[in-house]
């Protein structure tokens, strides 16, 4: 086992980098799928029909707020440091989650979502740009997986967490849980410390960042690995952000979701744990062509059954499609992260915001 490159005085074992890269991922999930088993009582709140998919700009917004966010707190972490930035991040993500709470107004609601994602963007930007600046190559490659798990925690524990919440509750509880929670991270981060080795320190002046954004936007590997990320993340993040109304107004089954959800999730994740063997086996160019080609394929097969059943076919068909095609993703995204970083070492911070930004 390889241990982590260690740039400050403060020594990490590698369970310690993933238990704090995972609380990371596990927080920005927590702010997505927490929220999902609350639609039902969000929209009568709120003045909605039962059936209104409104409801579902909640997680758009708050996926909007993340993706702008991170190109911001790239550079700034390569100029700043990772310690300080994801701190500013983390109580961003408190005040949206606190705000959201105790909205009273769609519209409001809406933009302090807007708010906390632009918060979980630290996090998302700074979960990679941390594992870049302990470790390379495979071992890279093998982290971001384990990491990533933890992030699908998230489909799997959340909503569960969030349904408690809501019946002992309201729909409020599950964003006030999400403050407490970057409250807690918030404290994590003071005794993680930095990352960042001086050396890669970068100036915030234009010339320079922008001669960071054309490196990493020519670099070959690079280009190539994020455009297969981008493509992936869109089709997965399109189904979490519709997931819930699938099984409730298409499907009728919304007391199938949280359990179907949850079980979704788990398959998924056992797939970021299967990775590193793969990559050992296979190496990381040749399991990211395997997981897109067979994405593709299921992609193919659950179209042949949709289009002649006019976008609606039968449920365990498109769940067990969906399900599959989910798996191979994310096998996928391990991969790509690790490669499309690989050549980013003094630029880790804007090369996972451009990233981040992008996919």
């Amino acid at each position: 086992m390889v241990a982590p490159q260690q740039t400050t005085q403060r020594q990490r074992t590698e369970t310690q980098v993933i238990a704090f890269l995972a609380a990371m991922g596990a927080l920005m999930a927590f702010g997505i799928d927490a929220s999902l088993p609350a639609f039902d009582e969000i929209r009568p709140a709120f003045g909605m029909a039962s059936n209104d998919t409104r409801v579902t700009l909640i997680i758009t917004t708050y996926f909007i707020g993340m993706s702008f966010g991170q190109i911001f707190y790239g550079p700034l972490a390569d100029r700043f440091g990772r310690a300080p930035i994801l701190r500013f991040g983390l109580m961003l993500y408190m005040v949206g989650a606190l705000f959201a709470m105790v909205a009273t107004d769609f519209t409001f609601l809406l933009g302090s979502r807007l708010i906390w994602g632009f918060g979980a963007a630290a996090a998302s930007v700074l979960r990679t740009t941390i594992t870049r600046d302990l470790y390379h190559g495979d071992q890279m490659a093998r982290i971001i997986s384990i990491t990533m798990a933890f992030f699908l925690l998230g489909p799997i524990v959340a909503p569960l967490i969030g349904e408690g919440l809501i019946n002992f509750g309201s729909w409020r509880w599950p964003f006030g849980a999400s403050a407490v929670l970057a409250i807690g991270m918030l404290f994590w981060s003071y005794r993680f410390g930095e990352t960042l080795n001086p050396a890669n320190q970068r100036p915030l002046k234009l010339g320079p960042t922008v001669e960071a954004i054309k490196k990493v936007t020519t670099t070959r590997v690079t280009v190539v690995y994020t455009l297969a990320m981008t493509l992936s993340f869109g089709a997965f993040f399109v189904y979490l952000a519709s997931a819930q109304p699938i099984f409730d107004v298409i499907y009728g089954r919304v007391d199938w979701f949280p359990l179907l959800f949850a079980a979704s999730g788990v398959i998924e994740m056992g797939a970021f744990f299967v990775v590193p063997r793969f990559i050992v086996r296979y190496g990381t160019h040749r399991v990211a062509l395997i997981s897109l080609t067979i994405t593709l394929a299921i992609s193919l097969v659950l179209l042949f059954f949709t289009w002649p059943a006019q976008g609606t076919p039968n449920f365990w068909i498109w769940f067990v499609g969906v399900m599959l095609a989910n798996i191979f993703i994310a096998m996928l995204i391990p991969v790509g992260m690790a490669q499309a970083l690989e050549p980013m070492e003094e630029l880790a911070g804007t090369a996972s915001g451009i990233i981040g930004l992008v996919t």
